[in-house]
């Protein structure tokens, strides 16, 4: 996008907007993305994880989309309704100027049975002609969609899905076929309209009046103002916790209480690259460091929601734990290649993901942590949650020693250092845990020793004397940034060598206010936006208040640049947006900055 103005300039490279370009609305079941010249190019129905109604945005050739933009050249202006996922947009072209407000939407009471995705258009000044456009997506050419009369409203049907296109009267329909919709709008000083996309799969689809589904937006709105509301956080950097709250909510699927890790899948690490992974599944990681700021946010009911799930999906699956889960707490599906073209020229696309089958150590690190601070927020673990932390801690004793994948999921096992470091998480944890009566303490001595154990074998064969620093993995000189969550390690054991190591990875990975993941990772990917703020947290930990405000200052210029929606990754030359949108750990780990500089009285799990 380039700045015109008082307003933006939409841009299109190969028919695809860049990243920064796209806003998201939700309403905790589905995600859309909208380009900044008004075109849904991503929306999954009826939730996250289905093929996409709307995937322009990995298929620029025959991808589905939903464009609301104006005829004319234009200037855009956007926002967020204040403390809401509602979005408002301003286009000003030469004629006049128009408002759209846009949502997908639900009742106070919660989600609606369907899916409703709708777009009030409201003239401010002289007029301003929309071109209409609403063509359903091909599901990577596999189904063929088509129109099926009915008295109440022509419906498309792709496969299982069925969706109905509504519009107010003063909408102009030119074509209405098997390939979508084509229509036109002008407004007019004080004119409103609406167009909406209502939608469900194998199932009857409700079609409420138009009307009804125009004051649904504002009811959504009052419904996101008054989950704020509820919020109770009251520390340094509230703007920002309260959008990135916000940003969280859209991935928190309401029927079961899983955490996606972002709503989209296979948006490249680097513009060309093979690194395009489906991350629209709950990773046993993402949840619980989400749990961790939703806690820290002021949000206990979703926190709740999301440990039960987390807690009873281990449980039917286990012994073990699985690195991620569909969100309806199936299993995730091995990955498979649609022939799209990709984000860009970015293959493979990818649908699925193979992080399912393997063994991340730091895990165990992320459940037990994650339950003492539940625990410590004022709430109580259920019996069978207890056995089932004293299982994983068990687990973790017997397993520390194995090689892994790492939190980074690299196809190299090896002895990553950030995963033993989690393994002594886990273990001093799961001592607290039964020091204080809220799991069996039969095991604790065990743990205690193996505890113990780990921290040795970190310091022999993790930590280089030549660098001054805890090394990536066993063998190697690399450094690791995830290191940045195991600051605990430091305050507990040894502070000079942790803040000896951040000092480190920020010489060898940083760029500005932007870190990399690992030595090398420049090679392949941008830089790492969740990195920023989990280093701002180890460093408030660690007592360095100063350093760690003055990197979150950074952090948030470098990072806000899309009313506060982050992706995963920024290439630090360019400043493109790389990588899932909206990306979970991007936004809990400023949350989590926020709260260590806030001096949250809660004690989190990681430190």
């Amino acid at each position: 996008m380039t700045e015109n103005g008082s307003g933006l300039v939409p841009t299109r490279e190969a028919g695809q907007a860049p990243l920064a370009e796209y806003a998201a609305i939700g309403e905790g079941r589905t995600v859309a993305l909208i380009a900044l010249d008004g075109a849904i190019d991503w929306w999954c129905a009826p939730d996250m994880e289905a093929p996409p109604l709307f995937d322009r945005l990995i298929a620029a050739e025959h991808g589905g989309f939903f464009a609301l933009s104006p005829r004319e050249p234009c200037r855009v202006e956007r926002r967020y309704r204040e403390n809401s996922n509602v979005l408002e947009t301003v286009f000003t072209t030469a004629g006049g100027s128009a408002r759209v407000t846009e949502s997908i939407n639900s009742n106070t009471a919660g989600r609606l049975p369907w899916c409703e995705l709708a777009r009030r258009v409201e003239g401010l000044a002289g007029s301003v002609e929309f071109d209409i456009r609403f063509c359903p997506g091909t599901r990577a050419e596999t189904v063929s969609p088509w129109l099926q009369a009915n008295p109440v409203g022509d419906v498309y049907n792709i496969g299982k899905l069925m969706a109905m296109f509504r519009y107010s009267g003063d909408v102009t329909l030119h074509e209405c076929g098997d390939r979508g919709v084509t229509a036109q709008l002008c407004t007019t000083p004080g004119s409103r309209s609406l167009v909406a996309v209502l939608a469900t799969e194998n199932e009857p689809l409700a079609v409420p009046p138009i009307e009804r589904i125009d004051g649904r937006i504002d009811v959504s709105d009052f419904a996101w103002r008054d989950w704020v509301d509820k919020l109770h956080f009251d520390g340094e950097y509230n703007a920002w916790v309260i959008r990135s709250a916000l940003a969280l909510k859209f991935l928190l699927h309401s029927p079961s209480g899983a955490i996606a890790a972002a709503a989209t899948t296979s948006l490249p690490e680097r513009i060309g690259g093979e690194k395009n992974y489906d991350y629209r599944y709950a990773w046993v990681r993402d949840a619980c460091l989400v749990i961790k700021a939703f806690v820290q946010a002021g949000a206990p009911e979703e926190s709740q929601a999301a440990f039960s799930w987390l807690t009873a999906t281990i449980r039917h699956h286990g012994p073990e734990m699985r690195a991620c889960y569909r969100l309806n707490g199936d299993l995730v599906p091995a990955e498979h290649y649609p022939p799209l073209s990709g984000y860009r020229g970015s293959q493979p696309v990818r649908i699925g993901n193979d992080a399912k089958d393997q063994v991340q150590l730091s895990m165990y690190g992320d459940m037990l942590a994650t339950a003492t601070l539940f625990i410590e927020a004022g709430h109580v673990i259920d019996g069978q949650t207890a056995r089932l932390l004293g299982e994983l801690a068990n687990q973790c004793a017997d397993r520390w020693r194995i090689r892994d994948a790492g939190i980074w999921e690299l196809p190299e096992q090896r002895h990553y250092t950030h995963s033993k470091m989690a393994c002594w998480l886990a273990l001093t944890h799961a001592v607290r845990l039964a020091e204080a009566g809220h799991i069996e303490p039969t095991w604790q001595e065990r743990w205690r020793r193996e505890r113990d154990r780990i921290r040795d074998w970190i310091n022999e064969h993790c930590w280089s004397e030549a660098r001054q620093a805890y090394t990536f993995h066993s063998e190697t000189e690399g450094l690791d940034a995830a290191m940045f969550l195991t600051h605990r390690f430091g305050r507990e054991e040894n502070r000079e060598r942790m803040l000896s190591t951040y000092r480190a990875i920020r010489e060898e990975l940083g760029r500005g206010a932007l870190l990399y993941r690992y030595s090398g990772a420049q090679e392949e990917e941008g830089a790492f936006v969740a990195c920023s703020f989990w280093l701002v947290e180890a460093l408030a930990a660690l007592g360095e208040h100063e350093e760690a405000n003055a990197v979150m200052r950074r952090a948030l210029e470098a990072t806000q640049a899309n009313l506060g929606l982050m992706t995963e990754m920024i290439d630090p030359g360019t400043g493109e947006h790389l990588g899932n949108v909206p990306q979970g750990l991007s936004h809990l780990a400023l949350i989590c900055a926020a709260n260590a500089l806030s001096g949250c009285p809660i004690e989190d799990g990681q430190h």
